[in-house]
């Protein structure tokens, strides 16, 4: 069976599919054809990808294919996230996520611990913009809520898992209010170094 505009709804289902992502069974169950024709589509849209014009790519992570930003556009997205909005992305909350980033799983005390001051707002603007999750309870007294990053963290800095993070320098704890500097001046200088 022959679909007009293959590529462009598999755009469309990488699109709908979010975070979450796709995989090539799917979407030829979705599509009713083959798996093989779902490949070449998809190396296809790669490829078209990119091109400097184009501000998005597909991403792997094992057999999940799921659209992001391109690395090399992470000043432009910092910049997003650091624009006074409705629900503005403090230095706190930067802070706060490059700890977590770094520290999962974690809890809020663990947090304040590190930061030295109180951190529920920050917590509270990173879960409201899906970037962390509750991931579990620490098996300590009171059982505390552990946070981790989530999906749409790994999407938004264009990273496949974890793993891709990149490395920090050994900092203590008197040094810990830079350390979200540090996470998006090592995050870029990573991306960089991967693209030259």
């Amino acid at each position: 069976m022959e679909i007009k505009n293959l590529k462009a709804i598999i755009e469309g289902l990488l699109f709908a599919s979010g975070s979450e992502g796709i995989t090539i069974k799917q979407l030829s169950n979705v599509l009713e054809v083959s798996e093989t024709t779902i490949e070449q589509s998809l190396e296809e849209l790669k490829k078209e990808y990119e091109y400097p014009h184009r501000g998005i790519k597909i991403m792997q992570a094992h057999e999940v294919f799921h659209l992001t930003t391109k690395p090399e556009h992470s000043d432009y997205y910092k910049k997003l996230i650091e624009t006074p909005q409705t629900t503005r992305m403090s230095q706190a909350a930067l802070e706060t996520l490059a700890i977590i980033a770094y520290n999962q799983p974690i809890t809020r005390t663990e947090i304040e611990e590190i930061r030295g001051v109180k951190s529920d707002r920050p917590v509270q603007t990173l879960l409201s913009r899906l970037l962390i999750e509750e991931v579990g309870r620490k098996d300590t007294v009171g059982r505390p809520v552990l946070f981790g990053t989530t999906k749409e963290f790994l999407t938004y800095f264009g990273l496949a898992s974890l793993d891709d993070l990149p490395p920090l320098p050994d900092t203590d704890d008197s040094n810990i209010e830079t350390e979200a500097d540090l996470f998006f001046e090592r995050f870029h200088e990573h991306m960089n170094e991967d693209l030259s």
